[in-house]
Formats: C-alpha cells, sequence, structure tokens
C-alpha cells in the first residue's frame, strides 16, 4: 500500500462543498440523527454526495458526443433489526434532510430505545491512496477532444485494415461525507478516469473488433503518449487477430487462463459468492464452509481495497470505514467473507470495509473492491508447454454466474488453440463453461506473472454499479467445458 497525499483534509474539503452552501452544520447533521433515534432503530447513518460527470466519445472520425452531468443529494438510513428503511433527496438542506429522517424511523415502533445517537461527532480514520485532484478541471475540451482524435490517428496508421475506431474518454469527481449514529465522520474525495478503445478490422469480406484501455483514480494527464500507444496497440492486434481465427473446438478440456483481466472469471464466478449477504442468508455456493477447503493448494485470493490509485480502491467504504486488504481463500482454505456494517452485525463478525453503494439514492450492500489471486510459482510459458491439447483465453468478454451453484458461462474474445505445448491459431467464438467452487479445486498451476487489470471493470450487484478492480496469474484448470463452434 502506497499512501499518497497525507496531508489532505478530505473532511474540510466534504464540508465546503456538501454541508456549506446549503447552510447546514454538525448540530443539524445530529438533529436529523436524532429524529430517526424518536423510534427504536438499531443505527442510523446520513449519505451526502456530490458527483461531477463528463464523458467524450469519437466515432467515425469525428467526436460526436459529449456529456457532463452533477448529481447531489442525501440518503438517510435507518436499521432495526434485519429490517432497513431509507430514503433520500436530491436536495440538500435542513428542511429535506429531516422529511427524510423522519421515513426512516418508520421502520421500528414508536418510543425511543435504550441506543442513542451520538451528541458529538468525532472524525473516522480513513487511507490516503490517491490525490483529490479533479480530473475535468485538468484538462480543456480542446486537449481532451485531441486526446480522442490521436486514438483515431494511431489506430488506422497501424494497420490498413482497420476500418473503424470508437474511443470514449470520461472523468469523475466524486465527493462524499458520511455522519453515523455511533459519532463517526468520515470523507472522501474521489478521482476517477477511463479511456476506452475499440476498433473493427476488416479483410476479405470478414469483419472483427478488438478492444483496450484502462484508467484509475488519477487525472486525465494520466494518459500519457506510450499509454495511449499501448492502447491502441492491443485493440489493433486483437482486432487483426481474429480476422485470422477459426471455429474453436467444443468439448471438457484443459483450460489455460491469461493473468490481469481474465481474473473478471474469478471476480464473478468466486467473489460475489463470496459477499456476506448472500452468505448470512445461505443462498451462496460457498455458505458455512469457512475453514474448510475450497480450493486447490496454492490458490490465495485477496480482497483489496488499499491498493494506490486503482479503480476499485476507496479511502473509506460508503460507510465510512476504511477499506481493509482482505484474504478470502488462503492456500485453499476459506477464510472470510466480505462484510457491509449491516451484514457484520447480524453475523457477529468484524466489518470489512466492503459497504459500497452507487450513489446517495441506493443502499449500501457488501461489494468486492480489487479482487485478484496471488502468483505462485511456475513459469507462464511453462505452463502453456505442459498442455497437450487445450484452450489458451487471453481476454474475455461477457458472461453470466449463478450465485446459489457457482455455474458460469463466459465468452473469450481473444483464445488460441494448443496442441502439444504449442500454440496452433486463434479461435473464435470459444465459451468457458463451469462451476466457480468447482473451478477453483481443478488449478493445478499458478504461474508467476500476477497482474491486476488496466482499470476498466464495472461490477453490477441488484441494479447497482461499481467501480472494481480484477486480477490473477496465469493459471491452468482441468476439465472445463468449452462450448465452440467447431
Amino acid at each position: 500500500m502506497n499512501i499518497v497525499d497525507e496531508g489532505i483534509d478530505r473532511l474540510a474539503i466534504a464540508r465546503k462543498v456538501l454541508l456549506e452552501p446549503a447552510g447546514l452544520d454538525e448540530v443539524d447533521l445530529t438533529r436529523a440523527l436524532a429524529e430517526v433515534f424518536e423510534h427504536r432503530v438499531d443505527y442510523a447513518d446520513l449519505y451526502f454526495q456530490y458527483t461531477r460527470h463528463e464523458g467524450w466519445s469519437l466515432e467515425e472520425g469525428i467526436v460526436k458526443g459529449g456529456s457532463f452531468s452533477i448529481e447531489q443529494g442525501v440518503g438517510v438510513r435507518a436499521v432495526c433489526g434485519e429490517k432497513t428503511a431509507f430514503a433520500y433527496s436530491d436536495e440538500i438542506n435542513a428542511s429535506a434532510l429531516l422529511s427524510a429522517a423522519r421515513a426512516t424511523r418508520t421502520i421500528a415502533r414508536q418510543g425511543a430505545g435504550r441506543i442513542k445517537v451520538a451528541q458529538r461527532l468525532a472524525p473516522g480514520a480513513g487511507l490516503s491512496l490517491y490525490r483529490a485532484t479533479d480530473p475535468i478541471e485538468g484538462m480543456d475540451a480542446t486537449a481532451k477532444v485531441a486526446l480522442l482524435e490521436k486514438v483515431e490517428r494511431l489506430a488506422r496508421a497501424r494497420d490498413p485494415r482497420i476500418v473503424q475506431v470508437m474511443a470514449g474518454l470520461a472523468a469523475e469527481h466524486d465527493t462524499v461525507l458520511v455522519v453515523r449514529s455511533d459519532g463517526r465522520i468520515a470523507a472522501d474525495v474521489r478521482p476517477l478516469v477511463r479511456l476506452s478503445v475499440t476498433v473493427i478490422a476488416e479483410a476479405d469480406g470478414r469483419r472483427e473488433q478488438g478492444s483496450s484501455g484502462g484508467g484509475g483514480r488519477f487525472g486525465l494527464d494520466y494518459f500519457d503518449d506510450e499509454l495511449i500507444e499501448r492502447y491502441v496497440r492491443e485493440a489493433v492486434a486483437s482486432a487483426t487477430i481474429n480476422l485470422e481465427a477459426r471455429p474453436a473446438p467444443a468439448g471438457v478440456m484443459s483450460v489455460v487462463l491469461g493473468p490481469g483481466w481474465p481474473g473478471v472469471l474469478l471476480h464473478e464466478a468466486v467473489g460475489h459468492g463470496l459477499e456476506g449477504d448472500f452468505n448470512r442468508k445461505g443462498s451462496s455456493a460457498f455458505s458455512g464452509q469457512l475453514g474448510q477447503r475450497v480450493a486447490a493448494r496454492g490458490v490465495t485470493v485477496i480482497d483489496d481495497g488499499t491498493i494506490s490509485n486503482r479503480r476499485g480502491s476507496l479511502n473509506i467504504d460508503d460507510e465510512g470505514n476504511p477499506t481493509q486488504s482482505n484474504v478470502l481463500i488462503e492456500d485453499g482454505v476459506l477464510k472470510g467473507y466480505l462484510q457491509d456494517t449491516l451484514n457484520a452485525r447480524l453475523m457477529k463478525v468484524p466489518v470489512t470495509g466492503n459497504g459500497r453503494r452507487e450513489s446517495f439514492a441506493h443502499l449500501p450492500m457488501p461489494r468486492m473492491t480489487n479482487t485478484f489471486m496471488l502468483g505462485g510459482h511456475q513459469d507462464p510459458g511453462e505452463i502453456i508447454e505442459s498442455i497437450d491439447r487445450g484452450l489458451y483465453a487471453v481476454n474475455f468478454g461477457g458472461g453470466q454466474v449463478d450465485i446459489t451453484n457457482g455455474k458460469f458461462v463466459f465468452s473469450a474474445s481473444e483464445a488460441y488453440w494448443v496442441e502439444k505445448g504449442r500454440i496452433q491459431y486463434p479461435v473464435k467464438g470459444a465459451t468457458i463453461i463451469g462451476n466457480g467452487p468447482d473451478a477453483l479445486t481443478r488449478v493445478t498451476m499458478i504461474g508467476n506473472d500476477m497482474r491486476l487489470d488496466s482499470g476498466v471493470g464495472v461490477c453490477g450487484k441488484d441494479g447497482q454499479s461499481v467501480p472494481v478492480g480484477v486480477g490473477q496469474p496465469t493459471l491452468r484448470i482441468e476439465g472445463l467445458t468449452v462450448g465452440g463452434t467447431a
């Protein structure tokens, strides 16, 4: 964990952005929480947010789209046992705050309980993993358009078979303030940027697509010439390689997964099943298995929200708790689940800093941050050479998973057929089918090349989307079903 900007006072910034324009102070905040506690509730919190978002898109050689939006509001939550009441307002003022507080207290019977709201607010601990820079203001409109035009120019110059280039540039500046009934007050200022590159190549009447991109919690100056050229090179290579792809063989076979973004399979097929709410309700394939072997030896899975500048990292989660590095599976043994405040209290375990929400208009729930498998000791080349007949999947497109049983289906956007330890040719239409908990037990080789993705992940759950990171080393997994086109 690399700490940056230690001296920044994010709480002062949040007060200035969120409270002062509305004429609110900490007396108003405690008064709103006290309104909730007029009834018998166990816990309450306020979540203030002010977000500015800008996006630019290029297609057919022209920057065709540009957008700018501001969202602000406050969400009020009250918890009583397993029940939760929630109200929000897109206006931040004393009247709206009190109205939302009164609405949430209806979750419980009238008559105050023994639990009282803290009368004084104390700053909670937090990390400093990224700068509080505003990426939207860090580059003017002319430079943003020029950046996208450069992507177009580089892609077409790289290969004459490129017939279409699409690029998108997005920047976000998010300020949040969490006020809790236990007296904690915490804030964060979150920058987020992303550059995406998609190209279409055409030859002999055949058209194929390739994509690349990345980002993180930086300013837009993160996208220097070298990085832009790398994204373009990767996208063009993927599209042109697929022009030569043959139909993918089908059947049960050994599969080698490449490092980095293929960790999305781990995220979907395993990570969601380790979130606390599913396990508290007993609906996960991993429910009730703490301390048991759930994966092959050598498999260690981490969820770490404390990695500097990463897309999935946070100084505090959306309940005001510092994020952590959490070991979920260690050497094949299930060690823990990801927890928010509600599920941790009901399961009588510590919170893990994984309470996340899409915005002030949504309830928090246990979610992943940066989820990855640690590397092993084997050379990636040797892993490929160990395959007699099988698939080498370098990149993935979409996928689906059933949390209750761990069954998954993923489509490979770049994959190769391997025979006698040698890559033979690229294949198209490969679909990898399996069961997450079962697949973990079938890992037989783990590479020494663990890599995180480039910063493109978005995770959906119960209608909410949040930025995340994934990663893994090269892996060999036995007995996966490959649905092909051959």
